[in-house]
């Protein structure tokens, strides 16, 4: 592509943008910027002011900071170092301490000076919370201003903890969080009731007099919010956007995260297209929506009227295009998700043989099967297919303390009646109560707490299968160790988290494995256990099961495949959507309240049930015939 062309592509883009296939590389490209601006600014004999983030967005690239000083032998001893926002009121000790986070990813692992290190704190006695806010400011004037600052992105166009409406000209303060904000963030602390209501943060003014910003943002959750931050208005509804006014900003994506962008979702609106059948599908079904037509109802002049002249010129009348997507469209739809017997399969998403098919679920967390393909899990059982469950992680850090109890008041009750001495029940049940009576909020669990946590996920995991008929020995707990911290931090993948998958498939020698692509989770759990599962796949490619093993992604509870992408849809009737609701019913600890709902109020069953229906709505409108729900997958061939 030569660059005339690169431009027009990005023409609906004000601020420099890079996208790569997935933050690892993205995360290596941005380290690799700020090193070369250290050496560049210590080579010129001062030293670099680097503005720094915390969260899961700069993990890898704190990672591979150090390690470029550990085998680049990277210098940290002329950097001057300071963060963008921190939690009020927390002690720096408290794990979700941003201090704490740049000590334990950065500072602890390179050779910076301790007086070089300038951070926020949530420590700070309130009274004095404005002098400390001055003088933050101050010691970035006296240090010559920050020289590259690091931004990550909220779900409303953040940065920092500046909420909706700063002002742009805003310095370092202390900041009320608003629900939407308090609620994105309380799966870190264990529970919405224990966000501070309150952060500091460097103020939208500060940010912007860095000379150079780096804004990084990695998954399709932040896919809406980047299209705004880049295409739309500057306004102070979107703080971020202010970056466009900045002379000196690079915007680095992944993949997922660059995914609303015009050039990525609608690029004949940009220039000129190489067409192929998956960029006509998405077109045509943009024109549809856009019309409100449905497929075979759009004419020629709908297309030229619409910037898509061009296909017409290329590929003929609009009726020919029309009957293709629509062929295409309605080969997807599927009441047979394991292959229909004894049918023709060649326009069926899955192949017809060998039946019945050996079937491996993957579910991140106890209950991500059942809201997320839960309809298809009953259909693939109720066709005769051999079906296992694998539930990935224990979710044990999704259990309140007062279901704890519920469930340990239940063993203290009944336990009698199975020959349990009430003594010990009641000893057990009382040194809990105690416990955790004394813990801090955001304090980890005891072990055997978790213990408890796991098993009551366990036991609701295990009623939610048997719901659809998956045999008890068909049900697989993993327990992954990456899971097993106790925190919201987890470990990085292991060769123990992928040997555990790998063992599974070489006993079930599946032909067909489905898992979770839903990589919009907030927690991060599902991308680890995505992960696992296709390195696993990957290592055993060449066994003779695999050869013919497909792998089917669907998606939970945060977001749901483009019709654009997906490619087996599987139709549920209101008997079936129904037996879904009540499978994701057996999850009674994330009933009514999850611990970790994120930004969307409703519960999980909610989430599925309208975001199903939405879906076969669209089917409807684009031609199909009506249905109740729809769950949607995308396979996945490995490279």
């Amino acid at each position: 592509m030569n660059k005339s062309h690169q431009e027009m592509k990005r023409r609906f883009e004000k601020v420099d943008i890079d996208i790569f296939p997935n933050p690892e590389e993205g995360s290596k490209v941005v380290a690799r910027m700020v090193a070369d601006t250290i050496l560049r600014i210590n080579a010129e004999g001062r030293p670099c002011v680097l503005g720094l983030i915390a969260g899961s967005t700069g993990v890898n690239v704190y990672e591979n900071l150090v390690e470029m000083h550990r085998t680049e032998g990277l210098s940290f001893k002329n950097v001057v170092v300071f963060n963008i926002d921190e939690y009020y009121p927390l002690n720096t000790s408290e794990l979700q301490s941003h201090y704490l986070y740049l000590y334990e990813y950065l500072f602890n692992n390179v050779d910076i000076p301790k007086e070089n290190i300038h951070l926020l704190r949530g420590d700070v006695k309130k009274q004095d919370i404005q002098a400390f806010c001055r003088e933050y400011e101050e010691t970035i004037e006296k240090v010559g201003g920050i020289d590259l600052q690091l931004v990550s992105l909220d779900g409303r166009g953040q940065m920092g903890a500046n909420e909706p409406g700063s002002d742009k000209y805003s310095k370092t303060r202390l900041i009320t969080l608003d629900y939407a904000t308090r609620m994105g963030a309380a799966s870190n602390f264990y529970g919405e009731e224990n966000v501070p209501h309150y952060c500091l943060t460097m103020g939208v003014g500060t940010i912007m007099k860095a000379r150079e910003v780096i804004l990084m943002a990695w998954g399709d959750g932040k896919g809406r919010i980047i299209k705004k931050v880049a295409e739309g208005e500057v306004t102070s509804m979107v703080p971020a956007s202010y970056l466009q006014l900045h002379p000196k900003t690079r915007v680095i994506l992944d993949g997922d995260s660059s995914a609303e962008l015009t050039r990525i979702k609608t690029p004949w609106l940009a220039g000129n297209v190489e067409w192929n059948d998956k960029l006509i599908r998405r077109a045509v079904f943009w024109l549809c929506q856009k019309l409100d037509k449905p497929i075979l109802k759009v004419t020629n002049r709908d297309y030229n009227d619409n910037g898509l002249g061009d296909l017409i010129s290329e590929f003929g009348s609009a009726s020919s295009i029309n009957i293709k997507v629509f062929n295409d469209l309605q080969h997807t739809i599927t009441g047979w998700p394991g292959g229909k017997p004894n049918a023709d399969d060649s326009t069926r998403p899955e192949r017809a043989k060998p039946f019945p098919k050996r079937v491996v679920i993957f579910s991140p967390h106890p209950d991500d099967d059942v809201i997320s393909m839960g309809g298809t899990f009953a259909r693939l059982a109720s066709q005769g297919h051999d079906v296992h469950v694998a539930y990935q992680t224990s979710g044990n850090i999704a259990v309140f303390d007062d279901d704890a109890l519920r469930f340990l008041d239940f063993v203290r009750e009944t336990g009698e009646i199975f020959g349990l001495d009430y003594k010990q029940t009641n000893k057990v049940y009382q040194t809990a109560k105690e416990a955790l009576k004394a813990k801090r909020p955001g304090q980890p669990d005891s072990d055997n707490m978790k213990q408890i946590k796991g098993s009551i996920r366990r036991t609701e995991a295990r009623a939610g299968a048997l719901y659809v008929n998956i045999p008890e020995d068909h049900i697989h707990f993993l327990d992954l160790p990456f899971y097993e911290t106790g925190t919201v931090k987890k470990k990085p993948i292991g060769e123990d988290d992928i040997a555990i998958v790998m063992d599974l498939l070489q006993s079930v020698k599946p032909h067909q494995i489905y898992a979770a692509g839903d990589l919009a989770d907030p927690h991060g759990t599902h991308r680890v256990c995505f992960q696992a599962i296709i390195e696993a796949a990957k290592r055993l490619r060449n066994e003779t099961w695999m050869k013919d093993c497909r792998i089917w992604m669907y998606r939970g509870a945060w977001q749901e495949w483009d019709v654009a992408d997906e490619e087996m849809a599987v139709p549920l009737s209101p008997e079936e959507t129904y037996i879904k609701r009540m499978a994701i019913f057996k999850h009674q600890s994330q009933k009514d309240r999850p611990l970790f709902p994120g930004t969307d109020p409703r519960e999980f069953w909610q989430r599925a049930e309208e975001r199903n229906h939405a879906t076969a709505v669209l089917f409807d409108k684009l031609g199909m015939a009506e249905y109740q729900a729809i769950e949607l997958f995308v396979e996945y061939k490995l490279k």
